[in-house]
Order: C-alpha cells, then sequence, then structure tokens
C-alpha cells in the first residue's frame, strides 16, 4: 500500500495506528493525517527512535497493510 493510499483511507486504519503504537494520542493521529513524515516524526519522538528505526517500522506496518 503506497502513501498516497493511506492518506486517503487514514480515517478508516488509523485505529488500526493507534493498535500498532499505543503511545500515539488521538490527537496526534489527526495531527498526521496519513502523512508519512508526521508518523515517522511522532514514532521518533513517543518511542525515542532514530529516525532511520522509525521509518523501517513505518515500512513494515505499511507492508503488513497489503
Amino acid at each position: 500500500m503506497d502513501e498516497n493510499i493511506i492518506k486517503g483511507k487514514w480515517n478508516q486504519i488509523k485505529g488500526e495506528a493507534k493498535k500498532q503504537w499505543g503511545k500515539l494520542t488521538d490527537d496526534d493521529l489527526d495531527v498526521i493525517a496519513g502523512e508519512k513524515d508526521k508518523l515517522v516524526g511522532k514514532l521518533q519522538e513517543r518511542y525515542g527512535h532514530t529516525k532511520d528505526a522509525a521509518e523501517r517500522e513505518y515500512n513494515d506496518w505499511v507492508r503488513s497493510r497489503d
């Protein structure tokens, strides 16, 4: 699933993102609005991940949605 599809379906899948990353708040998910860079940034902020680790986690999550 590519980033454009995630943006378009964000309201439908943000609950799954919340299950995956429980430290993200509902406000975080609203601000992220399906944008990869914002999600990666929030993962870095909430979980203390490096940018590379956060991007890997995001990419793994996207692949699992296919």
